[in-house]
């Protein structure tokens, strides 16, 4: 009888640790599974931006999701004049990879174009996304009053959308979001020597 007891005891006390290791070890997974397929669901659904690219060649302005994915583009507006931004006043759009440095709401904002008409209220559009470019601090992603200025050259360095355009895009950018400007044929054959080796 004794040893009845002392068996079912080592089957109990067994049985006992093979249902320890069991939780120990198969919850911990059941566990990691659900929290990998509720993390897998919020990264299918992120729609902020990562990636802001302009390209002056194609006179567009696209964004990218973490994924690599087009989320929108939209045609834009940029530099009046060919070539990477040397100074202020050249009315060139820089090239290169920035970050954005904050977002601001711009629709009271007014600006002369020294075209004769003055200051416009509303020159820049509801928002204006400030570029981080070193050297120079009135760069940004902006609206118009001037619709009509779409795939041209126009604008005094900054890229212009159109508003509607500008309101798409305003919520899925961030500070930080990186935006990479590339150049033209006609921003590297326009571009004299001169300006070729200051910008190495």
């Amino acid at each position: 009888m004794l040893i009845i007891q002392t068996e079912r005891m080592k089957l109990n006390k067994s049985f006992t640790l093979q249902l320890v290791v069991a939780v120990l070890i198969v919850i911990p997974y059941i566990g990691m599974f659900f929290i990998y397929n509720w993390y897998n669901n919020k990264l299918q659904n992120i729609e902020n931006a990562t990636l802001i690219l302009i390209s002056k060649q194609e006179m567009r302005l696209s964004l990218y999701n973490y994924k690599g994915e087009e989320i929108c583009k939209f045609p834009m507006a940029c530099g009046l004049n060919y070539g990477n931004k040397m100074e202020q006043g050249d009315m060139k759009t820089p090239e290169g990879v920035f970050r954005v440095s904050e977002i601001q709401k711009s629709g009271n904002w007014a600006h002369d174009f020294k075209d004769g008409n003055g200051e416009i209220i509303g020159a820049f559009g509801p928002y204006f996304i400030r570029l981080n470019v070193p050297g120079h601090e009135g760069i940004g992603i902006h609206g118009t009053h001037n619709p009509d200025s779409m795939e041209k050259r126009a604008t005094e360095g900054c890229i212009r959308l159109k508003n509607e355009d500008l309101l798409k895009i305003v919520p899925l950018v961030h500070h930080g979001t990186v935006v990479i400007i590339t150049a033209s044929e006609n921003d590297v054959f326009n571009t004299s020597s001169d300006e070729l080796s200051n910008s190495l």
